[in-house]
């Protein structure tokens, strides 16, 4: 059984699918359809522009989701949709291409929420006020007692269970600071500050909830072909409702990696395809579960090979 995962905000970099659009005209045109959703050329900056610029939420979201729907066009190319996984799944940003990636989101609603998304999420805290950390050798449990510690009186949560040994935690500039230091007198091999932006998946993110329930309510969520393993519960939902009610819900809840690979795993995935940029996800899902076999897709030369595999798979199963 498989899965197909797709990746958040960090793995953006200069040049992402181009190689891709100038192999394959389909993935090109999905980002032809972004940049017309959005009504400026996402993709040149994508291709041509300074690391920074992309860098900023608004922009790193909308073109990490527009690099995976190009692998998945991509791939469609060569034989293989969707379809082809049992479950699919996306790490805070990447819920949202796993739900374009599915059918349940078209892609210009897509492009134009994720851009409202990080525009939100940006204004919803003062720079400088916010903070989130990496506490490293510490499970889930443990970082949400340092994070509860640290708060006095101000928001800290646990905001990304990324896998058994790194949690992320968000919060005003100050507990999140404070975290840093009980996590080292709690046992943690490494605590340090992340560069983002903003405090993201914490209370403070509130403001940013409110806009995108308004976002949302303006859009045709269609039943996904696959079912998506949603962040905040670590399961598996199919219904255009709760889907929609569950993505407000993902702006100030934590994100559930290390859970949702595991709920995968105890289905029966055994082997799990990241679609688009970087290999992140991939080295947290070995982490998670070694009996997992990963396999990371963003090169032209990685479509015709997954497909290839999937082909010989089947032809094994069939013997």
């Amino acid at each position: 059984m498989r899965a197909f995962v797709f990746p958040g905000q960090g793995a953006q970099t200069i040049g992402m699918g181009r190689d891709l659009a100038e192999a394959y005209p389909s993935a090109k045109a999905v980002f032809d359809q972004v940049d017309e959703a959005l009504g400026e050329k996402l993709s040149d900056l994508i291709w041509e522009g300074e690391q920074e610029t992309l860098t900023l939420t608004e922009n790193a979201q909308p073109a990490l989701m527009a690099t995976s729907l190009a692998v998945m066009a991509a791939l469609a190319d060569e034989g293989v949709d969707v379809t082809a996984a049992s479950y699919v799944a996306g790490h805070s940003l990447g819920e949202y291409s796993a739900l374009a990636a599915s059918g349940a989101l078209s892609i210009a609603d897509t492009a134009r929420l994720l851009r409202t998304r990080g525009l939100a999420m940006q204004k919803a805290v003062p720079v400088g006020v916010g903070a989130m950390a990496a506490l490293l050798g510490l499970d889930f449990d443990g970082a949400s007692a340092v994070a509860a510690e640290a708060a006095q009186g101000q928001v800290c949560q646990a905001a990304n269970d990324n896998d058994p040994g790194q949690v992320v935690v968000s919060g005003h500039k100050e507990a999140v600071e404070r975290a840093l230091d009980i996590a080292k007198e709690k046992g943690a091999k490494r605590a340090m500050l992340l560069p983002v932006s903003a405090p993201f998946h914490c209370a403070l993110m509130e403001p940013a909830a409110h806009v995108m329930a308004e976002a949302l309510a303006g859009v045709t969520i269609q039943a996904p072909k696959v079912p998506v393993v949603v962040n905040v519960r670590a399961e598996a939902v199919a219904e255009p409702d709760a889907i929609r009610s569950l993505l407000v819900e993902q702006i100030t809840g934590s994100v559930r990696w290390r859970e949702s690979v595991a709920y995968m795993g105890a289905q029966g995935v055994s082997e799990i395809w990241e679609v688009g940029a970087g290999k992140a996800l991939s080295g947290m899902i070995r982490r998670i579960d070694k009996e997992i076999s990963t396999r990371a897709l963003s090169a032209p030369a990685d479509i015709p090979a997954a497909a290839l595999s999937l082909a010989a798979g089947e032809e094994r199963k069939y013997r």
